[in-house]
């Protein structure tokens, strides 16, 4: 009597496609995600507020007020900036970013920086922040030897740290809560022993809260220039009852990113000169 196989093909298949999902389990983790991660954007390429429409969003533009005076911020983004056309539209004061950690010096500062004060603007600079890669004092360091300093001419503002959302990983850069706030004091005080001055610092409410715990401490000391695309500036991190600055928009006119001093031009002046 003959041996019945018929169950031999089956066993066979099963066998066989068992094999080919060992395979592609056993491939390194790297190998099968590589092609689905997003590519992070080159160092250096971080500017203001790059992070707040995909975490924040944007409801509407402010309505016009008299007491508030009107700014701008640039970055390597906009490469040589048409000043006299910010400046007949009503821009009285301008950032431009200077540094970025402590491997990255915008190429366009000098046009920016030296541009907006030729037209009569009073201006000044900024860092964006990395508290991944060098310690806060270091970056101030870095900031200060490299267009970020300030003096008495009543036409430069102190430096600003801007810090944010990470473009290039983690939100928080890898630091617990505790840690942010000791890292942002390091910049602060070393950017004061530095220029004599204490510096701006801009945030967005959402990122503070959630890399800082909605820290109050530095709020005695240090000047507020908060990011919110809206009609209004919104919930302010703990500690501050107002803003100095705030950027309002991204999608302005000649230059995307505009801001409003809390203040007339003659508080700007007053900030400018400490």
């Amino acid at each position: 009597m003959p041996v019945h196989r018929s169950g031999l093909p089956r066993i066979r298949a099963l066998a066989t496609a068992g094999a080919v999902l060992l395979a592609v389990l056993s491939l390194p983790r790297t190998a099968v995600s590589a092609e689905s991660a997003p590519s992070a954007p080159p160092r250096g390429s971080a500017h203001m507020g790059m992070g707040v429409l995909a975490h924040d969003g944007r409801a509407g533009l402010p309505t016009a007020r008299s007491a508030q005076t009107e700014g701008v911020d640039v970055s390597s983004h906009q490469g040589d900036v048409a000043w006299t056309t910010l400046w007949n539209s009503g821009v009285r004061w301008a950032y431009a970013k200077a540094t970025e950690g402590t491997y990255y010096t915008n190429p366009y500062h000098s046009q920016q920086y030296d541009g907006s004060y030729d037209v009569g603007m009073i201006r000044g600079a900024y860092h964006f922040g990395t508290p991944d890669t060098a310690s806060g004092a270091a970056q101030a360091d870095y900031f200060v030897s490299r267009g970020g300093g300030w003096s008495a001419d009543g036409r430069t503002l102190p430096g600003v740290l801007d810090i944010e959302w990470n473009p290039y990983g983690d939100a928080c850069y890898g630091k617990s809560q505790s840690a942010m706030v000791s890292w942002i004091r390091d910049f602060l005080d070393q950017y004061r022993y530095r220029t004599g001055r204490a510096a701006v610092l801009y945030t967005a409410t959402s990122w503070w809260k959630q890399c800082t715990g909605d820290y109050a401490g530095f709020a005695a000391t240090t000047p507020l220039w908060i990011a919110r695309y809206a009609s209004t500036a919104g919930e302010l991190p703990a500690g501050w009852s107002a803003y100095t600055m705030w950027q309002y928009t991204s999608t302005g006119p000649t230059v995307g990113d505009h801001d409003r001093f809390n203040g007339t031009l003659d508080r700007v002046r007053a900030l400018a000169l400490g």
